[in-house]
């Protein structure tokens, strides 16, 4: 039997899945990622590769989910928060090193396929898909297709800036791309975790966690994320008006968010009302290596 294996490149993990041609699931393994090493990336998914293709007793395709994209003008990643990836020719390494074709797509894009194929997105006919998580990324899937674009960024909507900011939220912190202000700064977890004015220390997943139990300062941070992402995926729904918004990564499993933001987006979406239906993912944390295989189906 052949499989489908995906690989998610991620800045602290490295996860491979094997799907069977109907879609069920039939190996499953995580590694750390070699934060920093390029080699030691290519040495890793080579090897997760290999265990995966031992344990099924089948060769695979590969697909590659990964943060930031493959420029079309010079075949180079680009736009990476992990930023050992970028300038490197990661499609073409991966390619020689698994001898094979591998397809390559950004790890967002990846996530809203997953999640509009058979996800919370399914039956969508236009579907933007989040993650927040160490970055903020996003993806756009219409009529069951990515969308890319010519330039390889579309749904690249945490390099914009945060919209409608208020006095404390310009110019903003700098962000690794080297502009200040972008909507990843305030959204990702570090994002939270500035926003946060308790003790010191905590992660994110922590101020989500005491702020269930009802500590105030936490409180009042998740209160303040849940603003600037409401506005921020406004001017995502006034641009392209998805069906469904579907929302991966860690900072996903907050539960307020999926009450909360639908309240407050409606300030700022130019519309009398907002049918956009905000859903957490189905797949959880395995959208993305799910969507990943599926670049070869």
């Amino acid at each position: 039997m052949s499989v489908r294996i995906g690989i998610d490149l991620g800045g602290t993990k490295i996860e491979a899945v094997a799907l069977a041609p109907d879609g069920t699931e039939r190996f499953r393994r995580r590694v750390d990622t070699p934060r920093g090493d390029y080699d030691g990336t290519i040495a890793a998914i080579v090897n997760l590769v290999a265990v995966v293709e031992r344990e099924t007793g089948a060769r695979g395709t590969v697909g590659v989910g990964m943060p930031g994209s493959i420029s079309p003008a010079t075949g180079l990643v680009k736009n990476a928060n992990s930023t050992w990836l970028i300038g490197r020719q990661l499609h073409l390494d991966l390619e020689r090193a698994l001898a094979r074709p591998v397809r390559v797509a950004n790890d967002a894009n990846c996530f809203a396929l997953s999640e509009a194929a058979d996800g919370a997105a399914a039956g969508a006919r236009v579907v933007f898909g989040v993650i927040l998580g160490t970055g903020t990324g996003g993806g756009v899937v219409v009529d069951g297709q990515v969308l890319v674009g010519p330039n390889a960024v579309a749904g690249e909507w945490g390099h914009n800036a945060l919209p409608w900011p208020d006095e404390t939220e310009w110019p903003g912190p700098p962000c690794y791309c080297g502009r200040r202000g972008c909507i990843e700064t305030f959204l990702s977890g570090a994002g939270l975790q500035r926003a946060y004015s308790g003790e010191r220390g905590l992660t994110a997943r922590e101020i989500a966690d005491v702020a269930a139990n009802g500590d105030a300062e936490a409180v009042d941070a998740i209160e303040t994320y849940s603003r600037r992402l409401a506005k921020s995926l406004a001017t995502v729904i006034n641009l392209l008006d998805p069906d469904a918004i579907v929302l991966g990564g860690g900072l996903s499993n907050i539960p307020s968010l999926y009450r909360r933001v639908p309240e407050i987006w409606t300030e700022w979406v130019f519309s009398d009302r907002v049918d956009t239906r905000l859903a957490r993912a189905v797949h959880g944390d395995s959208s993305g290596v799910r969507g990943a295989a599926g670049l070869w189906s």
